[in-house]
């Protein structure tokens, strides 16, 4: 595999993810689903993976999850192209099923990459899979939503994936409302400020939650340092 830490452009690292053939997932895609929006987004959205129209259109979150994303950012101020939004995995699992841990591994390099490129200051996970992922946890979205987390040198909000509140109704659509809203608090609380772009290094932890927010014992904030950063 190729050493991504030397790719200095997102448009480079698109490039070499565009003819990935380093898992399964490869061998039924249509297309590779990398990212969109701004290169240097304050707020960066990190999804599970391609469903079937983002498959068609390598596009993510184009689907009716995708429009009621772009609803509830709008209705806090926040257009969907000043935000970077990519996906765990860049190809459709089949079936839309659940990334394999070997399919993660190999996708692994480029979300580094792409977090480091982008360098937001907020990153906001949608639904279970990707949330525990970048958390490191085995806790669910329930518990884990409602707060943000400081993670490798910038702030995580975790929330609920559109398509739950597709199926869960108001609610689910009220909660996913407020964690957007900590996000526009955290950018007017921190502003543009950020670190400067890495060199392949994985970014300090600070570790902690903001003091607004409830704890969970279950995430040990100096444990936030998802292995997608490890060698």
């Amino acid at each position: 595999m190729t050493d991504l830490t030397t790719v200095d452009s997102l448009e480079e690292l698109e490039a070499i993810a565009s003819v990935c053939t380093d898992c399964r997932l490869s061998e039924g895609r249509t297309n590779v689903v990398f990212a969109s929006g701004t290169a240097d987004a304050s707020v960066m959205i990190v999804g599970e993976g391609p469903g079937q129209q983002e498959d068609e259109q390598g596009l993510p979150f184009v689907g009716r999850s995708g429009k009621l994303l772009t609803t509830l950012l709008a209705e806090q101020g926040i257009e969907r192209e000043q935000v970077y939004i990519a996906n765990v995995v860049k190809c459709r699992p089949p079936g839309n099923r659940d990334p394999k841990p070997d399919e993660i591994d190999a996708c692994k390099p480029y979300l580094q990459r792409q977090i480091q490129l982008v360098d937001p200051v907020v990153v906001v996970t949608l639904g279970n899979f990707s949330s525990k992922l970048l958390l490191n946890t085995t806790t669910g979205i329930t518990r884990l939503r409602g707060q943000a987390y400081e993670w490798w040198g910038r702030w995580l909000v975790p929330t609920f994936h559109p398509a739950a509140a597709l199926r869960g109704g108001a609610k689910v659509t009220d909660d996913i409302r407020t964690d957007i809203a900590t996000v526009v608090d955290l950018l007017t609380v921190h502003g543009e400020g950020r670190s400067s772009p890495t060199d392949g290094t994985a970014p300090a932890v600070s570790g902690g939650t903001l003091s607004e927010t409830r704890g969970d014992p279950s995430v040990d904030p100096h444990d936030q340092q998802l292995d997608l950063f490890d060698p």
